[in-house]
């Protein structure tokens, strides 16, 4: 229900009956004008100034293609609600027309906890680099045995190459990628080949290049700062329409673009400190286009908070969104399979870490952190394991390390096999990073193409400063050379070959008895057992779910270890060595160092 006196946000511009709609919101200016570039009527028009400053121009013979800008106060800036920029941020905006033909009416989604995610960057991922690429992938992924592609950032940013992070339009998907009808071809096809598509997107800040938000109104507050700058103003005097801007942006991909889900980057430099969090209110607006189209839709933070709150339901005082990152459970299986305690990873002691990043989920629940030097973190055992999305690597993981390297170029295959293994096989929902399932070894480096020198000049230094926290003091791959960028894509020819098809063959196997066998996916949290021997470094999960009783043990040592089955019949399911280890119930079965195995049975 609308409060009275309370502003109407712009909506953007649109195309309406044989004419287009213009409205944008800047409640400080002194004139509006739209400028209508490339000879069209009435090439420049004053706008009229409404109710809580937005300003509207309706023109006639105006169709799909019209290019526009509007000029603030004599400064031309293009539409901040902009669904299309094809010469980038700084160019002029596109009227598009709503005319793509979609073919997934059938389409419902997945559930959170069904999902195995396979997260991608654009750009790297294929040498075409864009959504055609992704598409031409599709029977790859499927064959994989994933159900859901999660794109790294595509709103449009400056240059033709950048991880997405510096996005500066977020309504509008990036040109270069294949613009709007591009994304949603690919997501009509992903659907069709029965894959959810999740969206990272970014909206505790804007990239400096391009970024004009500041030109129009008080998106931005001195009040907070993030590590990007000032923090958006989701809580001061003229927030709410800035919280609607953004949750407007929201709700354009989850419905004009008919995404699954969105993944927020990092929430935990998102500042409001009203009553009701802009992450509630967003998770509330989601569920009701949810219940509106009857699809399933999601809302998934990464927080560097290990605060609860963020997933818990509303009844209980949380924001109630349907999963968060666990980096706690990366870094205790990263430290235990490549022994690296620095920056961060001090907080992590390998085996005992992971044994509790299982049992919990948190790892840092109102612990004192090290590496913080400060309490870090709430309980959140009590959750589901779905609430939770685990990974051996991600984009982050990887490509802010100074060599950008991957896990394979870190440990050999047989640790390889573990890390897949404990992400698969885990309670949680596993998410893969492009080119693990087949172990390449090729860096995944930090890349733009900024257009200013001197921000390309800051990007260089922040990074080598980024680096000195781990001990890192050599020169990293500079993030504006085009090669640094180009050497990061995944090559193709290495997943039929040797140990890359090895390890590609693991992880369509994994991925299928996950599928499978209910018990090997999410379980509730009373269903699941987790014990460890510190020692010897073996890690049991016994689980029971709709009937089904399994347990997967992990033998992170590098000794053959004696494995007691409990009392009931068993057989094996899985062995990472290829034979099942051998046992009697109630008796030792031995597991070879290194390796995994699952059991199934019945008491």
């Amino acid at each position: 229900m609308r409060t009275q006196g309370r502003p109407a946000a712009a909506s953007g511009s649109v195309l309406k009956g044989r004419g287009a709609s213009f409205s944008v919101w800047a409640p400080r200016a002194g004139s509006v004008r739209l400028k209508l570039p490339g000879g069209r009527p009435a090439a420049e028009l004053p706008m009229k100034k409404g109710p809580g400053g937005v300003w509207r121009a309706d023109v006639a013979g105006l169709g799909p293609g019209t290019l526009y800008k509007f000029a603030v106060d004599g400064e031309e800036r293009p539409d901040p609600v902009s669904f299309s920029q094809p010469e980038g941020p700084h160019g002029p905006s596109e009227l598009i027309d709503d005319s793509f033909r979609w073919s997934d009416s059938g389409w419902k989604g997945l559930r959170m906890e069904e999902l195995v995610i396979y997260e991608l960057h654009t750009g790297a991922f294929t040498e075409e680099g864009d959504f055609a690429g992704i598409e031409g992938k599709i029977p790859y992924l499927k064959g994989l045995g994933i159900n859901a592609v999660e794109l790294m950032p595509v709103a449009q940013f400056p240059g033709t190459r950048n991880w997405g992070y510096d996005g500066a339009c977020p309504y509008a998907p990036h040109a270069a990628y294949g613009g709007v009808n591009g994304l949603k071809r690919l997501v009509n096809a992903c659907h069709k080949a029965g894959l959810a598509v999740i969206l990272d997107v970014v909206y505790n800040h804007l990239g400096p290049e391009g970024n004009y938000l500041g030109c129009y109104g008080p998106y931005f507050t001195g009040r907070y700062h993030t590590p990007w700058g000032s923090a958006v103003n989701y809580d001061g005097p003229d927030s709410f329409p800035v919280r609607e801007y953004f949750i407007g942006s929201a709700l354009r991909w989850l419905r004009d673009f008919h995404v699954d889900a969105l993944r927020l980057d990092a929430v935990h430099t998102i500042f409001d400190f009203g009553a009701r969090h802009i992450l509630a209110e967003m998770q509330e607006r989601v569920e009701e286009l949810s219940r509106a189209t009857g699809r399933r839709l999601h809302l998934i933070a990464e927080s560097d908070l290990n605060d609860p709150r963020v997933v818990s339901p509303p009844a209980s005082g949380g924001y109630g969104l349907s999963a968060q990152w666990s980096d706690d459970f990366h870094h205790a299986l990263h430290t235990l399979l490549t022994g690296e305690r620095q920056g961060y990873y001090e907080d992590f002691d390998g085996f005992p870490s992971l044994r509790e990043a299982f049992s919990k989920a948190f790892v840092y629940d109102w612990r004192y952190s090290a590496h913080r030097r400060r309490m870090h973190g709430a309980p959140a055992a009590r959750l589901s394991p779905g609430r939770f999305v685990v990974f051996s690597q991600n984009h982050d993981q990887v490509g802010n390390r100074l060599g950008g390297e991957r896990l394979a170029s870190l440990v050999g295959e047989r640790k390889l096999r573990l890390a897949a293994g404990a992400v698969l096989l885990s309670p949680y929902v596993p998410l893969l990073f492009m080119g693990e399932e087949f172990a390449e070894t090729r860096p995944f480096h930090y890349f733009v193409s900024h257009g200013d020198p001197g921000l390309a000049a800051a990007v260089r230094e922040g990074r080598k400063r980024d680096f000195a926290a781990f001990g890192w003091n050599a020169d990293p791959p500079d993030p504006q050379e085009e090669q640094t960028f180009s050497g990061s894509r995944l090559d193709w020819n290495k997943p039929g070959a040797g140990m890359h098809a090895r390890v590609l063959s693991l992880y369509r196997d994994l991925i299928a008895l996950r599928r499978s066998e209910p018990s090997l996916g999410v379980v509730p949290r009373r269903s699941l057992a987790v014990s460890g021997d510190p020692s010897g470094r073996v890690l049991s999960l016994l689980r029971e779910r709709g009937g089904s009783r399994s347990l997967t043990v992990f033998n992170f040592g590098g000794r053959a270890a004696g494995v007691a089955l409990p009392r009931g019949r068993w057989r094996t399911l899985f062995s990472s060595e290829g034979a099942a280890a051998r046992g009697k119930p109630g008796k030792t079965a031995r597991l070879a160092g290194e390796s995994f195995c699952v059991w199934t049975g019945r008491p």
